[in-house]
């Protein structure tokens, strides 16, 4: 698979050369306006919220599209080659980035990359969760630690991050540097109340245990509120397919704890949750984990702190 994601990038970006794409001029050109482009929702939605309508922000996942099976068109690939400021994750499920830079000249972009920008921890195993199959590496080859990618889903790595961005776009645009700072003051003041209202719920919660009919893409947040959790898959998984024997763990640990609410996270078919729920009575919710959203909320304008002040919410009904 790698090896065709490598192909076909190479000849798009061969495509683009010999049709005169090459160009490493920017849109801002045309109106003034720094370009940024973003892989996923989450710094999406904090470039907008730090530049307001002082910058052209683009996310590249589509709506409702998940990032592990995402491909990049040739449309990506020239706005990735004439934005000012490029945004992506910097895991295994975006590795077709690094394609692209290697066969791309960058020297006059920004690029951010939302790993580099907190402490990262790496994927865990815990009781009664599936692990997926390891490729074999060669002989000799050290293998890399595999990294959770959704580092933005505990607000205080979305303060490093948003803080990232802004004194990123700052950078390149000085005319317009007091109004971002502004914008990301304010910003930041939003996400320490978010903080907040989050260590409120479990403060007051009777228990700390959280179960995911689904994968698990909360490490970041289970570490920064001190919850236990347990679900079929690691947040980076694409596996969807849980055997029975997860299941039944799954089942059992709510029976017996006498958990309330069973989670998926957005954009799942929630098979297993519903199974789930059906043989123990819990209430399946949503626990959104912000790294797209549907078409109707882009469409509505939905933000970082609406997800995840729902988020919120929730969490204090699955706690109590």
């Amino acid at each position: 698979m790698k090896q065709f994601m490598s192909m076909a990038i190479a000849v798009i970006l061969a495509v683009l050369m010999f049709a005169g794409c090459g160009s490493t001029a920017v849109s801002n050109k045309d109106n003034g306006k720094i370009s940024v482009v973003s892989t996923v929702f989450s710094p999406y939605d904090f470039t907008r919220q730090i530049t307001g309508d002082k910058a052209e922000i683009t996310m590249l996942l589509p709506p409702a599209a998940e990032l592990h099976s995402f491909e990049p068109t040739p449309q990506d690939i020239i706005k990735i080659q004439n934005c000012d400021v490029f945004i992506y994750v910097g895991g295994e499920s975006d590795e077709w980035v690094r394609e692209v830079f290697e066969s791309m000249d960058t020297s006059k972009m920004k690029i951010v990359t939302l790993i580099d920008c907190v402490e990262p921890v790496e994927e865990v195993i815990v009781d009664g969760m599936e692990d997926e199959e390891e490729e074999a590496t060669e002989p000799g080859a050290q293998e890399e630690p595999e990294y959770d990618e959704h580092v933005w889903t505990s607000p205080g790595n979305a303060k490093l991050i948003v803080q990232k961005i802004s004194d990123t776009v700052c950078e390149i645009d000085s005319a317009n540097a007091n109004t971002y700072k502004s914008n990301t003051a304010s910003y930041l003041e939003q996400l320490d109340e978010l903080d907040g209202k989050f260590k409120d719920v479990v403060d007051n919660a009777v228990r700390k245990t959280i179960v995911f009919g689904d994968r698990f893409p909360f490490r970041y947040f289970a570490d920064a509120y001190g919850l236990e959790y347990f679900a079929a898959f690691p947040g980076c998984s694409t596996e969807t397919e849980a055997s029975a024997k997860t299941v039944t763990f799954l089942i059992d640990k709510i029976n017996e704890e006498a958990i309330p609410v069973v989670f998926h996270i957005e954009l799942s078919n929630e098979k297993m949750v519903n199974t789930i729920a059906e043989s123990t009575g819990a209430k399946v919710c949503l626990l959104h984990a912000c790294h797209n959203i549907s078409k109707d909320d882009f469409d509505a304008g939905k933000t970082y702190m609406d997800l995840m002040s729902a988020n919120a919410a929730t969490l204090k009904e699955a706690l109590q």
